[in-house]
C-alpha cells in the first residue's frame, strides 16, 4: 500500500474520531474546552505508546508509524484548535483560564507522551 494512502486513511479515521469527541464534549464560550484538551492529552499518550512500541520494530514498523502516527494521531490531535481556543479566551479577557489551558495542555501532553512511551517499553520487554 502506498505511504500516502496509509497516511490518508489514518488521517481520515483520526479526524472522524476528533469530530466524535467534539460532539460528545461540546464547549460553550467561557467554559474549559474539554474535547480539545482531552484529545491532545490522549493523542500524546497514544503517540508515546506508539513510539515506544515502534522502537522495538525497526524498519518493519514504518507502515504503522505512517498509518497510526502521522495519519491517525495527526488527524486526531488538534494543535490548531487548541491555539484558536486559547486566543478566544484571551480575546474574552479570560487570561487565567487561557494561561492554565495553554500550559496545562503542554504539560499534560508531555507527561502523557512520557508515560505512554514508558508503558510501551515495559510491555515490549
Amino acid at each position: 500500500m502506498s505511504n500516502f494512502l496509509l497516511v490518508a486513511l489514518g488521517g481520515g479515521l483520526g479526524a472522524a474520531g476528533r469530530y466524535g469527541v467534539s460532539l460528545a464534549l461540546p464547549a460553550k464560550p467561557g467554559e474549559w474546552p474539554w474535547a480539545t484538551f482531552s484529545i491532545n492529552v490522549l493523542g500524546s499518550l497514544l503517540i508515546g505508546v506508539l513510539a515506544g512500541w515502534l522502537s522495538t520494530r525497526g524498519e518493519a514498523g514504518e507502515p504503522w508509524r505512517l498509518f497510526l502516527g502521522v495519519g491517525m494521531l495527526g488527524g486526531f490531535t488538534t494543535f490548531s484548535a487548541y491555539s484558536l481556543e486559547t486566543l478566544r479566551m484571551v480575546e474574552r479577557g479570560e487570561w487565567p483560564m487561557a494561561i492554565m489551558y495553554a500550559l496545562g495542555s503542554v504539560l499534560a501532553g508531555l507527561a502523557a507522551v512520557a508515560i505512554g512511551a514508558e508503558v510501551a517499553r515495559r510491555i515490549a520487554v
